[in-house]
């Protein structure tokens, strides 16, 4: 059936009830048949499929970016946190030599998870192959230690009960790999601050054996931290009897503001608090504005995927003039006329958003599966760890931020169908027939 018939088909009273409520069953009957491909109308169907695949593909690159983004900033949180401490006591006036004590009452206050005495220093850590790199040694208590399970349950190699027995060190497994080693043997630590001696202070140099090999998933920690007992720390970094800091765990990192009053009170000495926030300002800052500028270049894309549909419509209102002003005279109103084809481009973009959405949707929960596709097609990892921190790309899909997308989508289509709905409904009837 032509356009033509199938636009006379439509009986005068179904015109007229119509044009007395916004989408009538017509309207949305015409608006429909209007989207159906047909062979001599093949430019506009052609259009019509490129907006839709422009929608589908601008509204599920939008939600995957967000989601990696968003699972990327939680993933580096976990780890951070999971590592260091929530709140980091300092000392004020005089060292840290009553530590215990005073993580004693902090543990106490309702809310603190774990209380953590560290004493801390870079050295240079030389194993069995390769020049010695840079790495940062971490001091802590062995109850400390079992609890710290980002580290503790992730040993890879080697045990948590044979580091406890207090007389080897647990390092990353990048630094394993760097430094050629394995669990049993020893790993060469060499501090600047070493002994003074009438000649200077000479280096301290010490070998320790390797009793445990955790992988945390960021390769920053993972190459760059070595774990000893802290009676050993505080004789090898000259601080017998003394923490550098106390590292506090809270349940609520968010919150963090509410437990400075009481985790001060229980000090029960002069001290400086910080939290996490302030120590990784600059880094959190610069995700959320990536993120930011992610999400505004992407909604460009999903813009000029709704300008398609502009561009389909007007052909449309081109090859359908004369079914519009036959519907003009057998009683459609303007208003009904314009309310067709904002359906008509609507539909495109609900259509292409909801395939979108479920396109998105799918990548994100496979996220991983998918990457290790691309790493067998490539024949190597294109998620470098290094360059990236973490091992594997993260996706985190935050359900407001997906549903504004799905929002944003929608209301761009609706805005694409106005001007060509429009044009449609203030064509001349009379022009449009003239020729016919």
């Amino acid at each position: 059936m032509s356009a033509v018939a199938e636009t006379e088909a439509a009986s005068p009273d179904a015109l007229r009830n119509g044009s007395a409520r916004p989408f009538s069953a017509f309207e949305r009957l015409v608006a429909w048949r209007y989207l159906r491909p047909r062979r001599k109308e093949a430019a506009v169907s052609i259009v019509t499929m490129i907006s839709l695949v422009g929608v589908t593909l601008g509204v599920a690159a939008l939600i995957i970016v967000m989601a990696v983004m968003n699972g990327f900033r939680a993933e580096l949180l976990d780890r951070i946190l999971g590592l260091n401490g929530h709140l980091v006591i300092s000392a004020i006036e005089r060292p840290l030599d009553d530590y215990d004590a005073v993580s004693e009452r902090i543990a106490a206050v309702p809310g603190v998870k774990l209380v953590t005495p560290i004493v801390e220093g870079q050295a240079l850590a030389t194993g069995n192959v390769g020049a010695g790199s840079g790495v940062l040694v971490r001091g802590v208590r062995g109850e400390d230690f079992v609890k710290l399970e980002s580290i503790s349950g992730n040993i890879q190699e080697g045990s948590l009960e044979s580091y406890l027995t207090g007389d080897g060190v647990a390092i990353g497994s990048r630094m394993a790999v760097d430094l050629g080693l394995i669990v049993g043997d020893r790993i060469k630590v060499i501090s600047p601050e070493g002994d003074v001696t009438p000649f200077g202070t000479t280096p301290r140099v010490k070998s320790y054996p390797v009793r445990a090999i955790f992988e945390m998933g960021m390769s920053e920690y993972d190459r760059s931290i070595i774990f000893m007992p802290l009676e050993e720390a505080q004789l090898y970094f000259n601080q017998e009897g003394i923490a550098q800091v106390i590292e506090v765990f809270v349940e609520d990192p968010d919150a963090v503001d509410s437990y400075r009053p009481e985790v001060e009170k229980a000090a029960g000495r002069p001290i400086y608090i910080s939290d996490w926030r302030q120590r990784n300002q600059a880094f959190f800052s610069a995700l959320i504005i990536e993120r930011n500028a992610m999400f505004l270049i992407l909604s460009i894309v999903v813009l000029v995927a709704s300008l398609n549909i502009v561009a389909s419509l007007i052909m449309m209102v081109k090859e359908k003039a004369r079914g519009v002003a036959i519907l003009r005279t057998m009683g459609a109103t303007q208003a009904s006329v314009m309310r067709i084809f904002i359906m008509a481009g609507i539909g495109v973009g609900f259509v292409g958003t909801v395939a979108g959405f479920l396109l998105g949707l799918l990548v994100c929960l496979n996220i991983r599966s998918i990457q290790r596709l691309m790493n067998w097609m490539a024949g190597a990892d294109v998620w470098d760890p290094t360059i990236r921190f973490l091992s594997e790309i993260p996706a985190k899909m935050n359900p407001y931020e997906t549903v504004a997308v799905v929002i944003l989508s929608l209301s761009l289509s609706f805005l694409a169908a106005i001007v060509p709905a429009w044009r449609a409904a203030k064509l001349d009837p009379v022009e449009a027939l003239r020729y016919e």
